[in-house]
């Protein structure tokens, strides 16, 4: 009688750590769905291999994002102009700063 008065007592102390209310995701899963949720709205268009790889790279963050993409396109057709210039030193570094403003 004392051992399941005992084991009585003990479970109803466990239950309050069960019956504690489900109060939603939290911050880090938020932010991981949200970015989930981005992911996959890029990676429209694309399909199978292509796809996956995409995503994969997309949630670790190694994909640059459509502004970040955009910059590095600038500075990519900037240095091109710069060097079809012949462009050196302090020349150089002012046209480049001139293009990368727009």
């Amino acid at each position: 009688m004392k051992s399941l008065t005992a084991a009585i007592s003990l479970s109803l102390l466990a239950l309050p750590a069960f019956a504690q209310e489900n109060k939603g995701p939290s911050p880090a899963q938020m932010k991981q769905q949200q970015r989930m949720m981005d992911c996959n709205a890029r990676a429209s268009g694309k399909q199978g291999d292509a796809r996956k790889k995409f995503m994969n790279d997309c949630l670790k963050g190694d994909v640059p994002s459509p502004a970040q993409a955009k910059q590095q396109d600038r500075m990519k057709d900037c240095n091109r102009m710069a060097s079809d210039k012949g462009m050196k030193g302090d020349d150089r570094q002012k046209f480049m700063s001139s293009c990368l403003k727009g």
